[in-house]
């Protein structure tokens, strides 16, 4: 069957979503979210699209951005062929490593754009990651509120007000409120890489060295691991990460 026309965006802007193949990772270490990056820079240099938003997950990628002088379709080949090529040679492998063509969603109001940027920066609060936003690396909202880089901050920071010392101190309480946003996201469990796990169970335990896990009273050291497997991390990865032993996982 014929695959289905994207719906055009109006304004330009778009949510999109790279997906892993088959859950895979994507990201590994952090040489391969800084290589990402890059690529995404060169791209931008050459389609002379404007970056709102982005959040490097490891399985997946959210990027919000506004097409210019070429089409969302030509901005993702460029951005995947040169990444894919990279990782492929880095890591010895062949063949394909996103799930597909990208997945995108039509922006077209100023209230859903926040809506967008601010899921996409809660997106590592909501895997568990960091318990603060602003501790996650691998998205734009340091570029917001720190250094900037690859990001058109001042779009987004305009819609607040012009006054820049207003703009962020509003964009700062935006991003971080509760909230019910829904946007296009990654349905299936996600995978998370042994960096992201570890900080996951730090998070949860408020434990730096993991390896002290295993001296806490039984009923402490069970929760926190039957939080891990809620969680999807594997038996052998909380073995590896924790020094629990593969047995003792199993049976709590």
């Amino acid at each position: 069957m014929p695959r289905k026309a994207r719906k055009k965006s109006q304004t330009g802007i778009y949510h999109a979503m790279l997906r892993g193949i088959n859950r895979q990772v994507i990201f590994r270490d952090n040489e391969d979210y800084l290589k990402f990056l890059e690529t995404m820079e060169v791209a931008k240099e050459k389609s002379g699209y404007e970056l709102y938003a982005y959040c490097l997950m490891s399985n997946h990628a959210h990027i919000l951005l506004k097409e210019l002088s070429e089409d969302l379709g030509i901005i993702f080949r460029r951005i995947g062929a040169a990444y894919v090529y990279w990782y492929n040679w880095k890591y010895n492998r062949q063949g394909h490593l996103f799930q597909g063509r990208y997945r995108s969603e039509a922006v077209e109001t100023d209230s859903y754009f926040l809506t967008v940027l601010r899921y996409i920066h809660q997106n590592p609060l909501e895997a568990g990651l960091v318990k603060d936003i602003a501790g996650y690396r691998w998205s734009s909202y340091g570029e917001y509120i720190g250094e900037q880089r690859i990001c058109d901050t001042y779009f987004a920071l305009d819609m607040f007000s012009t006054d820049r010392e207003k703009a962020l101190k509003q964009f700062k309480e935006f991003n971080v409120a509760k909230n019910q946003d829904q946007c296009l996201s990654y349905e299936q469990n996600v995978r998370l890489n042994d960096t992201e796990a570890g900080d996951f169970i730090r998070n949860i335990s408020g434990i730096q060295d993991l390896v002290e896990i295993q001296k806490l009273k039984k009923q402490r050291r069970n929760e926190i691991i039957k939080q891990c497997r809620d969680k999807g991390l594997s038996i052998r990865q909380i073995e590896r990460l924790t020094g629990v032993s593969f047995g003792v996982i199993r049976n709590i």
